[in-house]
Parts: C-alpha cells; structure tokens; sequence
C-alpha cells in the first residue's frame, strides 16, 4: 500500500492547549509523524510525498473566508501589542452569521471553536500539506490503487468548513471525500476516532451524495460535547444520511467490532463506491485520553473488518496520540486491512 507524507506536515508545534481550564501540554506534537511512520513502514507501506495540489481541493470544502483566515491570521495577530506568540482566542460568538468581525481577535473566536488549534508561523503550510496528503491518497485509489493511507498531521475532522476545532484546521477527511467525487456518485466516510467527527458531519449534513458514520465515545460527557449524539441524523437533502454510534466509555474490541457491524449495514444499505476511513488511534486503551480501551488486536481485527467491504478505500489518519504502542496500533491496523498486499 502506498502512504503519503510530506515532511512540511511536522513543522507546525502547538505548545500548550486548555483542558478543564487548565493549561496543558498540546499533544498533538510533531512526534506523532515519527511513530507513525514507523508503523506505516512495518505495515509494508511505501512512503511517498504528495504534490501541491494547490488551493482548489482545499476549497471545494471550506470557505473562501475560513481559508483567508488561516493564511493570514498569524502574520495579523503579531501586529497586537501583548499578543500571544500563538492565535488562540478569548471570546466565541453565542451565535454565529450576520456580522462579521473586522478585528483579528474577533475573527479568531469566529473561526476557532476551542483553544486546542494554536496557529503558529508554520501551521497554514502544514495544513495543506497535510490535505494534499490525502488528495494524494484519494487520486492514487482513483487512478486503480485498492487502497493508500495519508499520513495527515495535522488532523482534520474537527474542523467544519469554516471552524478550526480540536487540534484540526483542514477537514483532511473531506477533502478525500470531496475528491472522490469527481470520480464516484457516492462516497461513504467512516469515522473510527475515539472523538466524534463533528466538522465532518458539519460539512455533508445537508448532502445526500457523501455517508458519514461515526463510532466514538458517547459525547454526552466527553468531547466534543454537542455533536456526536445518536439522533443527529442529517438535514435538508441530507436527512438519513448521517449515523453516529456513541460508546460507553471503556468499551473494548468486543463491543467496538458489533457497533462496526451496525456501521457496515448501514454503508452497504447507501451502496457507496467508494470509502473514506478517518482512522483515530486514540481508542487505544493507553491513549493519553483514554476513552474506549480498544487493543492493539483489536485495530487489527477493525482494519480487516472493514476491508471486507471491497470497497476502493483512501484511509485518512486523524487522532491517536504518544504512547508507546501508537506506531504498532497503525501497523495492526494498516496489516489486518492488507497491508501492502492487494486485496
């Protein structure tokens, strides 16, 4: 299986981030690249670095005033006396359309959901490498490839098209999807991070043409809170054509793989034509932030259920955080769905 990486993708390094209100570690760290690598390698990967692809398939999923923002906001924030060496915003709106701020501060509480997406000098450039890894991904499976695997760091599901959330900026995951579909009618994508992929559900929620399905620790007392609930089921043209699958917290393999057989009927039910996999690492039992205590087995197990689909699949990582077992997780899973053999 071919894996796509660019090496730009690990110049962006968040410091610090606010859980519970206090000030942390960031631990979405450049380090992550290297363990995964290493796992992808194992798993009999080929690493490969992804073209510039340029801004066209970013913007076919974020608007044009979201990505303005992200392009400029750092250069514009070191122009406030005082500010912090990292865009990381202090006031949100209650709601949001109508006006729009003028100010670098009010834009950021606009386009930032949370304080867990510092932008940096270095993060914009990350964040499309880290989409052109998964366009790279996507184009690889049209032109005839089973399956590729982008190696996306920074991650994106969190992100909707206009919201920066949860470590994310591009939603990586999208972009795949969205590519997909110059080739295909439909496009399933399945979501298997501990956290919810609410800028992912944002973005199709109102589309008939892309599936989203997500498996993840039930949101009702874990991030990211209002989304991720069993009765989000779509909008608009779009309604039936979301389903999420909340867990208890502490669910291992066992109970992950029955919700995986849920997610499989209801794929196969939308006949999709291709698949895109945002593979989350982090439901691993020794993840820094715990959650759902899937075993390194166990990503074998789910990466073999679910190429069992047949379907051509671009998979897209997202979470999954420094532990000692992250790169031999992504191994499991990368070999239990077929590693560098074609299916």
């Amino acid at each position: 299986m071919k894996a796509f990486y660019a090496e730009e993708q690990k110049r962006h390094d968040p410091k610090a981030f606010l859980s519970s209100g206090a000030q942390k570690p960031n631990p979405e760290k450049p380090e992550r690249v290297e363990r995964l690598l290493a796992g992808a390698r194992a798993a009999g990967c080929t690493i490969e670095r992804p073209r510039d692809h340029g801004p066209g398939p970013v913007a076919a999923v974020h608007t044009p005033e979201y990505l303005d923002f992200l392009e400029h906001i750092f250069v514009r924030w070191q122009r406030i006396e005082g500010a912090s060496a990292e865009v990381i915003p202090n006031i949100h709106p209650i709601a949001r359309g109508g006006s729009y701020p003028a100010s670098a501060v009010g834009q950021a509480g606009y386009h930032m959901a949370d304080t867990a997406c510092p932008i940096s000098s270095e993060t914009w450039q990350s964040a499309l490498w880290s989409a052109w890894s998964a366009v790279e991904a996507a184009e690889a499976v049209m032109s005839g490839a089973p399956a590729a695997y982008a190696l996306c760091r920074p991650p994106g599901h969190h992100a909707f098209a206009d919201v920066a959330g949860g470590f994310c900026f591009i939603n990586n995951s999208a972009v795949a999807a969205q590519t997909l579909r110059k080739n295909v009618a439909r496009v399933a994508i399945l979501d298997v991070d501990l956290h919810h992929g609410n800028g992912t559900q944002g973005i199709f929620y109102a589309r008939p043409d892309v599936l989203t399905v997500s498996l993840h620790a039930d949101p009702v007392r874990f991030y990211p809170f209002f989304w991720g609930h069993a009765d989000e089921r779509g909008e608009g043209a779009g309604l039936g054509y979301n389903f999420n699958l909340p867990l208890a917290r502490k669910s291992g393999d066992a109970a992950f793989l029955d919700a995986l057989d849920v997610a499989f009927q209801r794929i196969r039910a939308f006949a999709p034509e291709a698949l895109v996999v945002a593979l989350g690492l982090d439901a691993f039992e020794g993840d820094p932030f715990g959650g759902l205590s899937v075993t390194t087995p166990g990503f074998s197990r789910i990466g073999e259920a679910i190429a069992g689909l047949g379907l051509p699949t671009v998979i897209v990582q997202e979470g999954g955080y420094l532990c000692d077992e992250l790169g031999d997780n992504l191994t499991a899973f990368l070999t239990g769905f077929g590693g560098g053999k074609k299916r």
